[in-house]
């Protein structure tokens, strides 16, 4: 039986590479995007500041999608692709694990067109290389799959574990590949252990920018905070399976997606005008990645350049925030904080949208002032429901159930008012929601600590909201759903005054609780 179903599955994944191959598109066929590819740029955010802020900072949400990415065909493989499979002694209690491994490199394996750079790595307290046996990458063909299956249903478990020494033999075998996209799959059950025999924030540094990285956890004592600072630096996404014999079903659903990304690198470049401070821009869609600007000085004086990569028809967002001074600025009137534009290197007929303004408008009016653009919030209710996650995976491991109630309690009313059911689903194995609206929650039972860690996975990824003209507001519906000040009694002489201000408007006295 174990055989017929092998026998099935490489009859899948025979069939998916036929196909990729086949179409259109690129990979094995495509050195790059050809033809009509188009990188489009969209800005979101609600201009309006307080003059007398003593810290204003503009936020916005910068829209980017690529479309047309599998239309055409190039030179060479798009893809060389690592995988790398924790092989410690963990992987073998109980022995499903290892197994599932086994089958999961092999599935990936298979569904890699002919041409395509692989290697298949060994981690334990070292790395080491299973396939080929030379620290080498070799092309996919049918005898190379082949062989390299073999080696890897030869795996067995021992050792220690040390992410950094797999993620940087992961480098040096790419560095050497012939592909403009390299891609680690990183497996694991464990902790990084063994961090003092190579350092991973050293490995990370040396890493950054020359792959992307996708990190899967499996078993119930791998770390969820290790893997998303692997795959946030490393520009991929973290995931996890609850049971071992979904894993390689969701390896070859990871290398479809994979396979059709062809555009190796797309630049988001951020010119801020004079005074103005570029705080950060990272991504906050569809999970979030810390960026890093390169290239600072190259272009026009004060162009920060922020290097996306592997795209394939898909959109991502990400979050600017700029910092400005109001002194001696017009208020009242459009200025423009910062210029932002993107491109596609050695994307010769790549149509990209123009640059376009980042806008700051200067009032006193407190109501425009307190409004908020309803992207910047919608990502920050994220943000805020992964801290919370966070939180009661820390008072969970502290043995303060009651604490990481609460803190799941305030995660639910925050996933609640995203609007989406997403962040519920994965809060729920977690909790009994009682009433999410206020955020009254019971700890369920049986819960246990990888619960809390595939909570935390989840929380990294994030929603998509409204096109911009669905959720578009104007000034006058801000300033309507303003109510009128209610005023209050002067405590000096007795008369009515606004109660947002700080003195009264007929004599002049300080308000109680006033400076």
């Amino acid at each position: 039986m174990h055989e017929d179903a092998q026998v099935n599955r490489h009859s899948d994944a025979d069939a998916s590479r036929a196909a990729y191959e086949d179409a259109d598109g690129v990979g094995a066929k495509g050195g790059g995007p050809v033809g009509s590819v188009t990188v489009g740029l969209d800005v979101s955010q609600w201009k309006y500041l307080s003059a007398e802020s003593s810290d204003p900072q503009m936020h916005a949400i910068l829209s980017v999608e690529a479309n047309g990415t599998r239309s055409g065909g190039g030179a060479g493989p798009t893809l060389a692709q690592v995988l790398v499979l924790d092989c410690s002694n963990s992987m073998g209690y109980p022995q499903e694990k290892l197994r599932a491994a086994h089958r999961a490199a092999v599935a990936a394996l298979r569904m890699l067109p002919d041409g395509t750079p692989f290697a298949v790595v060994q981690g334990t307290r070292s790395a080491d290389m299973i396939y080929p046996t030379a620290t080498t990458m070799v092309r996919a063909d049918p005898r190379q799959r082949a062989a390299a299956e073999a080696a890897v249903h030869r795996l067995v478990a021992g050792g220690g574990t040390c992410f950094g020494s797999w993620l940087d033999l992961a480098r040096r075998l790419l560095a050497r590949a012939d592909a403009p996209i390299g891609h680690v799959l990183l497996l694991t059950d464990g902790r990084n252990q063994h961090d003092g025999a190579m350092p991973l924030a050293d490995v990370l540094d040396d890493c950054a920018g020359r792959f992307v990285c996708d990190a899967w956890g499996i078993g119930d004592g791998w770390d969820a905070g290790e893997l998303l600072r692997i795959t946030s630096r490393l520009h991929g996404q973290a995931s996890a399976v609850r049971e071992a014999a979904e894993l390689p079903r969701e390896y070859e659903r990871l290398m479809r997606r994979l396979l059709v990304k062809s555009i190796p690198e797309v630049v988001v470049s951020v010119t801020p005008m004079q005074g103005v401070e570029v705080r950060y821009l990272k991504q906050v869609f569809p999970t979030r990645v810390d960026l890093d600007p390169v290239g600072a000085g190259t272009g026009p004086e004060g162009t920060l350049r922020f290097v996306t990569r592997a795209w394939g028809d898909e959109a991502r967002r990400y979050h600017l925030c700029l910092a400005a001074d109001p002194a001696g600025r017009p208020r009242e009137e459009d200025l423009q904080l910062a210029v932002v534009s993107v491109d596609v290197p050695g994307g010769d007929g790549v149509d990209v949208t123009p640059h376009l303004p980042c806008l700051v408008h200067w009032t006193d009016d407190v109501a425009l002032s307190e409004h908020s653009d309803v992207h910047v919030d919608h990502f920050e209710l994220h943000r805020e429901v992964a801290d919370a996650v966070r939180a009661a995976t820390d008072a969970h491991r502290d043995g303060r159930r009651d604490l990481a109630e609460r803190h799941l309690g305030r995660a639910v009313r925050l996933a609640r008012d995203i609007g989406s059911g997403e962040p519920l689903d994965w809060l729920e194995p977690l909790v009994d929601i009682d009433d999410a609206e206020e955020g009254r929650v019971r700890l369920r039972p049986g819960v246990a600590a990888v619960d809390f860690e595939i909570a935390l996975i989840g929380s990294a990824r994030s929603t998509y909201t409204p096109a911009p003209a669905d959720s578009a507001i104007s000034v006058d519906e801000v300033r309507d759903a303003v109510p009128a000040p209610v005023p209050v009694s002067c405590p000096n002489c007795r008369k009515h005054t606004d109660a947002t201000g700080n003195f009264c408007t007929s004599c002049s006295a300080a308000l109680r609780g006033r400076p």
